[in-house]
Formats: structure tokens, C-alpha cells, sequence
């Protein structure tokens, strides 16, 4: 391996090879930082972004930091790398305010050739606020030099971002909270096998299905009036056992008496009525019933369930129509939970 001699007192790798063969005998190495031992292709990295601001091979190690998975550069390195540019005119730094007080602060003067100064402090009240006044660790043990590092740290980003290429101070970013690794969201679109699965659910918690069976004569629940009958459930719905009325023969001519009135309860592919309830608030209660019977039917599966509520709905939509719209809502949203709770898709 070649290295390229960069002065009487450095070197560094020429080719992407030379770089290679560099950061692997550095990685094994005591003589660079922890962080780096037995890690060459961090090496290889670390030793880019110094050349892209300007450190050498070594230097770059000593002063590039990855914290939360990003480089930053320490306070002293930001200022020497600073002061080296032809840009730089001054930089000044001071403490002001009275020690020991929540104004106390220090003060960076950042002097750009051309430009106005940039001036940036950093108080006690300022780490109080961002939580780092009194933390365990450097800002319990250092706390004037760690106000003077945040203040640098801002006043040199502000007045000199093209000489630090937007790394930030080490001492910085060891004060921010580290970042949780977010969830992979899958967005690939799916086509829905049914079209109940388009169905979004509503707010309230989905339908338990292990709930205890219900029975025929809790389903209904409700008297009727008009028509007596009960429930043998079949294979697809309930089969209606309302009788037929006799003819009633008059004056020698057979005639049928008028269907019962009321609200009547329907099945679908059926002509007789599951049920004829007197008022439209009996007939909600009982079409609820009948719907939770429907979904926690143990001779289907989900899906068939499913597809079965929505059949049972069309059948009756005519009655739903005349529902007011606020009592509506109720039953569309049991509809959207029934369903969730069988795997509609959400």
C-alpha cells in the first residue's frame, strides 16, 4: 500500500484502495478512540467528512463524533477549523451576568470578513428550561464550559455554516434525546377480495364474539302485536312460521283478509316477514337483535357472516330510509362494528 504524503508531518490515502487497506489497520489499532476499533468501514467514513472540512486522517478520528447515528464535531475542532478559514476575521467569547444566577450566560462574537457580527448567548435560565442545568454528567461537573460550548456551538453554525457543512458540535448533540427507530408503515395497496373489506371501522371497541349465544326468544325481544311467531334458524336466515290467514268466504266469494299493518322485518329472498312490529321504534330494537344473532352465528365462517349482514341490511333498507338520520347513525355504526369485529379491513 501507498500512502500520499500531504506535508513533513501527515499522510493520507491517495485511492478508495489505499483508504481501504488504511482504515483496516487503524481499526485494529489502540491508538484510535473506542468508538473506532474493530470498525473500519466507520473509519473509512470518519476520515471522508474530515477531508470534506478540512481535517487530516487523524484528526478527523480525535474530533468527529457519531452520536444518534450522526457525525458532529467537538466545540475546540468547530473553532480551530473556524479560525483557519480566510473568512473568519475574530471570534470572541465572554461570560456575563452575575455567577450563580439565572442571567448568567456566556456570550460567543462570531466575525465574518464582510458581514455583520453574529452574536449568540447561552444562560442558566436557557439550560434550565432545555433540561440540562444540573444533569448528571458534564453540565453537573463542567457547567460554565458546557454554556460556553452551546453558545460557540450557535454563533459558529449561524456565522460559518459553509466551513463546518453543517455538522454540529459534539457537545450539543450529546444533549439531544435519542431518536426511537419509528415502525415500517406498509402502504402497498391492496384489492379488496370483498367488498365489505373497503368498509372502515367506527370508533367504539369491536363486537366481542365470544360472547354467550344468544336465544330465539331474547333475538326478538320484543311483543308482537300483530303477528304471534318464533324463530328456527336454517341454514341462511331465520324461516318466517307466520301463517297464512284463511280465506274468509263473503256472500259466497272467497276473499282475502288485508295483510297484519305495521312495520314488517324481512329476510332476504323471502316473501313472508320475519316479523310485523306496531311502531318504528319496536322495529329497530328487533332488527338490531336479529343483526347480532346473524354475526355471532357459530354455523358460518366470518366471511360468510359478513356477507350475510349486508344482505340482511339491503333487505330492509326501504324501513331504514324513514329512520331519522341521528337514529340512522346508530345502526350504521353497529354495522361497521359487527363487521370489524369479523376482519373487515380497517
Amino acid at each position: 500500500m501507498q500512502l500520499t504524503t500531504t506535508n513533513q508531518r501527515g499522510f493520507a490515502p491517495a485511492t478508495i484502495t489505499e483508504a481501504i487497506h488504511f482504515s483496516e489497520m487503524l481499526a485494529g489499532s489502540n491508538m484510535v478512540p473506542k468508538a473506532y476499533q474493530g470498525k473500519p468501514q466507520d473509519i473509512l467514513v470518519c476520515v471522508q467528512w474530515g477531508y470534506e472540512i478540512g481535517l487530516a486522517p487523524m484528526q478527523a478520528l480525535q474530533n468527529i463524533a457519531v452520536i444518534n447515528g450522526k457525525p458532529s464535531v467537538y466545540g475546540d475542532a468547530a473553532l480551530a477549523l473556524v479560525q483557519a478559514s480566510p473568512v473568519c476575521e475574530d471570534i470572541e467569547e465572554r461570560f456575563e451576568g452575575e455567577e450563580g444566577t439565572g442571567k448568567f450566560m456566556a456570550v460567543c462574537v462570531a466575525k465574518r470578513r464582510g458581514r455583520q457580527p453574529v452574536v449568540c448567548t447561552f444562560s442558566v435560565e436557557d439550560a434550565r428550561r432545555a433540561g440540562l442545568w444540573g444533569k448528571q454528567g458534564p453540565w453537573q461537573a463542567y457547567p460554565k464550559r458546557m454554556l460556553q460550548m452551546r453558545a460557540r456551538g450557535f454563533a459558529l453554525r449561524d456565522a460559518f455554516p459553509d466551513v463546518l457543512k453543517g455538522l454540529i458540535t459534539a457537545e450539543e448533540a450529546q444533549d439531544y434525546p435519542e431518536e426511537r427507530e419509528r415502525p415500517i408503515k406498509d402502504i402497498t395497496p391492496r384489492k379488496a377480495a370483498n367488498p365489505l373489506d373497503a368498509i372502515a371501522p367506527p370508533e367504539p371497541p369491536p363486537l366481542e364474539l365470544e360472547a354467550p349465544s344468544v336465544t330465539e326468544a331474547e333475538i326478538m325481544g320484543v311483543e308482537l302485536p300483530v303477528v304471534e311467531m318464533e324463530f328456527s334458524t336454517q341454514e341462511n336466515y331465520p324461516d318466517p312460521q307466520v301463517s297464512d290467514p284463511e280465506p274468509v268466504d263473503i256472500d259466497g266469494q272467497a276473499f282475502d283478509p288485508p295483510a297484519p299493518s305495521g312495520f314488517q322485518l324481512l329476510a332476504p329472498g323471502q316473501d313472508k316477514p320475519l316479523a310485523v312490529l306496531q311502531t318504528l321504534d319496536a322495529w329497530q330494537d328487533a332488527y338490531e337483535q336479529m343483526a347480532d344473532k346473524i354475526a355471532r352465528s357459530r354455523k358460518h365462517e366470518p366471511r360468510e357472516r359478513m356477507t350475510k349482514l349486508r344482505e340482511f341490511r339491503e333487505a330492509n333498507e326501504s324501513i331504514m330510509r324513514s329512520i331519522d338520520s341521528t337514529k340512522r347513525l346508530r345502526h350504521t355504526a353497529a354495522q361497521s362494528q359487527r363487521l370489524a369485529a369479523l376482519g373487515a379491513a380497517q
